[in-house]
């Protein structure tokens, strides 16, 4: 969490501005990526309502539509928090075909004051935001899911206004359900790898268990994942996690997260927890926080429509 405060604080100082506009986008990026840090999966591999934001190819194999809502708070040393929301329908009948739908998100960080030499003590506060509207689609065949989103974003930093269009492509590979892989790009714009506006995502996970744990209990998976985010300017993120569920009704995911940077690597750890009660679907996941930061966390809600 430090070291994506720092990167957000050095893309945000007025001394960078002079950047133009790859700054201010790789300043709305540092935001997403600190809503990203309360996921308790690898970003490739996230499932559910609002996980299109990471990855295009969602399934959404229990639900004809799907309606999907979080809230991120950041701590309060950063002082960031967010909404993400996404709507998602299947066309057509049985299990494959197509998966359409709309997202939205908005991401701030609050609390940047003005410091001028000024005699006066209140120059009030620095506005700086970003947010997206898309629309995605997912195409999915057998065990194979392939998505897309076209999506706007304009960040705001003070009277600096960007705007810009990305296009993101997003894979999902099941074999047997016990192997996935998956990969996706966030938030791309251009080809390069040393972009810092952008990452590639891309995911491993082994059922590594199933059957009751105890004589009488429900059936339990475990799964083993592994996942990465390169091609952003820094050092590469990488993702070690487990998870454990008893199908629908509840699931438990934890991450040990290790987050590059310009001058080094932290760890931090992820915890998350899903609940099912009938056609819901309640999330909690918190950051484990680190440096005297405090948690980030994120509560999410999820309801099939129909």
């Amino acid at each position: 969490m430090l070291h994506r405060y720092l990167r957000l604080a050095a893309c945000a100082f007025p001394g960078f501005w002079s950047l133009g506009l790859c700054a201010q986008q790789a300043a709305g990026a540092e935001l997403w990526r600190l809503a990203a840090a309360t996921v308790p999966v690898p970003e490739a591999l996230a499932t559910g309502g609002a996980a299109v934001f990471w990855n295009a190819a969602q399934r959404d194999d229990a639900a004809r539509t799907l309606l999907g809502i979080d809230a991120i708070q950041t701590p309060e040393a950063v002082d960031a928090a967010g909404f993400l929301g996404a709507l998602r329908t299947r066309l057509g009948g049985g299990g494959g075909g197509w998966r359409v739908g709309l997202m939205y998100g908005r991401m701030q960080l609050r609390g940047l004051a003005r410091t001028y030499v000024s005699p006066e003590p209140d120059q009030g506060t620095i506005p700086f935001f970003t947010h997206t509207f898309g629309a995605t689609a997912a195409l999915v065949e057998g065990q194979t899911a392939l998505g897309a989103t076209v999506a706007y974003h304009e960040t705001r930093l003070d009277n600096a206004d960007v705007e810009h269009w990305t296009l993101d492509a997003g894979l999902d590979r099941r074999i047997n359900d016990v192997l996935r892989v998956a990969a996706a790009t966030h938030f791309f714009s251009r080809a390069s790898t040393r972009d810092a506006a952008q990452d590639i995502y891309a995911g491993l996970e082994y059922r590594a268990f199933r059957g009751p744990l105890w004589s009488g209990a429900s059936p339990a998976n475990i799964r083993l994942r592994y996942g990465v985010a390169v091609a952003h300017g820094f050092g590469a993120d990488h993702r070690f996690g487990a998870g454990i569920d008893f199908g629908d009704p509840l699931a438990f995911d934890l991450l040990v997260a290790r987050d590059g940077g310009y001058a080094g690597a932290t760890w931090r750890v992820v915890g998350g927890l899903r609940v099912g009660i009938g056609r819901y679907h309640v999330t909690f996941a918190r950051d484990g926080g680190g440096s005297d930061l405090g948690s980030a966390f994120r509560v999410g809600l999820e309801t099939r429509l129909r």
